[in-house]
């Protein structure tokens, strides 16, 4: 296999396996710093889309299968499989236009939530992005997107009016609900099972809330359960606009004596309302005041920002460390799974670990299934995001994860593409799709790459040969 033609037809970079930079390559644009032993033949650092279509037609003379990385955040890495060729497009990062009036804008994939919010709230628009400030438009589209404000604006994919893609025939086309609509289908939600390499996104803008509320509440470990149960039984008459957030977290200063019993373990329970008054806003918030288990502590509802939000999420999930994730939907009690999980929080390996549920607000959950391949939904969704930071202590964090996905999975109803281990779980795929959006999904492989260029979910995770 002779790169050479590839590189001088390329404005990026190509480097073979072998070659000065290939780690660098290959690893550098990694969130998780838990990095597994797979690697491809090749890596494009495609500078624009016709370094994407060479790419593909030299995967294609030479019989290797395709793998797309855009953020590099995806927690199990699954763009990064044994053989074939990767395709990097952290290059693309920029804002294509935006139109205010008609609240319209275009981005590439490498744009990151945060940026999308700086740049539209000050005009007075918003869009539901993601809560983590630093995931990129690539994989969070492409998984579906778990956004801010979720009952009232929906997933992040619902607000796609288009995508521009180049398939695995090499073309460069647009796509949407009523031009090449399965690949549009498909790429709202399939992950990184999609085939193709989305360049560019079409977005529908919505109006920034001019209220945005944040407070939150404190309990003792002991009492998440019982939190818990109020939650999931309130929840359906708690307003829309809410977005409401138990969790398990290492207790704040103020906190750490109270829950110094319990490893500095606490339940916080967190309400952003989205509103567009300030009245409304603590009005939307007022019920949580109702648990009839006494908090230790809260923090009135008060002004926050998109950028407060982030902050205070990338302070939960922040960089440098090694992941474990395993996020799922279910209709059951959060407080039933609360107490699943508390015996084996005193062996808790890591206190960077983020325990969390998502409790869906308003009569109206779960939601219909709309027209796009991402599937679940439920009441609530989460699970344990185990973080650490030295490889020494990798056995005994991904043992812990280990035992609390088992606690947690008889409660399971599917899962979210975006924040589980498919690599190591292959089933989690299959779950996270109804099983007539699965087959619809695997019907569109067949008829749009059956050559089976791009690498399906299942492949290039075993031993490389």
């Amino acid at each position: 296999m002779d790169v050479g033609g590839l590189r001088r037809t390329c404005k990026g970079t190509v480097t073979a396996a072998g070659e000065a930079g290939f780690g660098a390559a290959l690893h550098g644009d990694l969130w998780n710093r838990l990095v597994p032993d797979r690697a491809p033949a090749v890596v494009v650092k495609a500078a624009d889309e016709d370094d994407v279509i060479a790419a593909i037609g030299f995967a294609r003379a030479n019989r290797l299968k395709v793998a797309v990385r855009g953020g590099g955040h995806n927690w199990c890495q699954p763009t990064l499989r044994n053989g074939g060729l990767l395709i990097d497009i952290q290059g693309f990062d920029k804002v294509v236009s935006l139109d205010v009036a008609a609240r319209r804008a275009v981005i590439q994939p490498i744009v990151s939530n945060r940026d999308v919010q700086r740049l539209l709230n000050p005009l007075g628009l918003a869009f539901p992005t993601g809560h983590c400030p630093q995931v990129k438009a690539s994989g969070y589209f492409l998984g579906g997107g778990m956004a801010w404000n979720p009952t009232v604006w929906g997933c992040g994919a619902e607000s796609l009016e288009a995508i521009e893609l180049v398939t695995p025939a090499g073309t460069l086309i647009t796509a949407s609900a009523t031009e090449n609509p399965d690949y549009f289908w498909a790429a709202r939600g399939a992950g990184p099972g999609f085939f193709g390499v989305v360049t560019r996104y079409h977005l529908r803008l919505h109006p920034l809330p001019r209220a945005i509320h944040g407070a939150a509440w404190y309990y003792a470990l002991a009492d998440a359960p019982a939190v818990g149960d109020w939650l999931g039984r309130s929840a359906p008459g708690i307003a829309a606009s809410v977005e409401l957030s138990q969790f398990v977290v290492q207790a704040p200063p103020a906190l750490r004596d109270r829950a110094a019993g319990d490893n500095g373990w606490l339940c916080m329970v967190t309400g952003t309302a989205f509103e567009d008054t300030a009245a409304a806003a603590k009005a939307a918030l007022r019920p949580l005041d109702d648990c009839p288990v006494a908090p230790l502590s809260r923090a009135e509802a008060a002004p926050v920002d998109f950028e407060a939000l982030f902050d205070a999420s990338g302070a939960l999930w922040p960089e440098g460390v090694r992941a474990r994730v395993e996020a799922a939907f279910s209709d059951a009690s959060p407080g039933a799974m609360m107490a699943a999980i508390l015996p084996l929080l005193a062996r808790a390996p890591s206190p960077t670990t983020v325990f969390l549920f998502t409790i869906f607000c308003g009569p109206d959950v779960p939601a219909p299934q709309k027209d796009m391949a991402l599937s679940m939904h439920a009441k609530v969704y989460g699970g344990p995001w185990t973080m650490w930071r030295e490889a020494a202590d990798d056995r005994a964090n991904a043992d812990w994860h280990d035992a609390v996905a088992a606690a947690l999975r008889p409660f399971n109803t599917g899962y979210y593409l975006g924040e589980s281990n498919t690599a190591a779980r292959p089933a989690n795929v299959i779950e996270a799709f109804t099983p007539q959006k699965w087959q619809r999904l695997c019907d569109l492989r067949d008829r749009y790459d059956p050559d089976r260029l791009f690498f399906d979910y299942f492949e290039g995770f075993g031993a490389a040969g």
